[in-house]
């Protein structure tokens, strides 16, 4: 039996590298990998020559996917099954996590273990107020193997949090997103 996998960590902590790197090795051995982010991350995508958007997964240090874009109220099973009906699909790899539905995490799990695909998720656990994102805590309550991926603070600790700051002042109070923040 596959498993569903959270791989979370602070902002700029490498998450998408990781993934990237991760469906690069997939590859690499042969495996078709399917990768797929959350509609509400758009900040890479573009419009090619055809008016089509191209969903992009893109890490601050340049490497970069075309990949499927999830719809917030789309059913990941169903569009598995599909996607699978035309190509292989040995393992999936989501980027930015956070922004799934409970429902859509569900889907994941049963993905993992019903059709024996491992499925890789990256994104935040929590945002700057230090709560959970819906996919994150459904996630944290489902995920067969939980592994944090850290980074450093810019006060040289461990950074445990992310912290939105203005003006050089964080700030505690906002919209729970703010897509391409640092």
């Amino acid at each position: 039996m596959s498993k569903l996998y959270f791989k979370f960590g602070a902002m700029a902590s490498s998450k998408t590298a990781n993934a990237l790197m991760t469906r690069f090795n997939y590859e690499e051995k042969g495996n078709h990998v399917w990768l797929i982010k959350p509609d509400l991350d758009n900040r890479d995508d573009y419009v090619d020559e055809h008016g089509m958007r191209v969903t992009v997964v893109k890490s601050r240090i340049g490497l970069s996917a075309v990949a499927d874009v999830v719809g917030r109220d789309e059913d990941i099973l169903r569009r598995f099954a599909s996607v699978r009906d035309s190509a292989p699909v040995d393992v999936i790899i989501c980027d930015e996590c956070q922004f799934l539905t409970a429902e859509q995490v569900d889907q994941l799990k049963y993905i993992a273990e019903c059709c024996d695909t491992p499925v890789l998720c990256f994104g935040l656990r929590t945002d700057f107020l230090t709560r959970l994102f819906p996919g994150s805590q459904r996630l944290m309550e489902l995920a067969d193997c939980i592994e944090e991926i850290k980074t450093m603070c810019d006060c040289g600790a461990k950074a445990t949090v992310n912290a939105r700051i203005r003006d050089g002042l964080i700030v505690t109070e906002g919209a729970q997103v703010v897509l391409g923040g640092n």
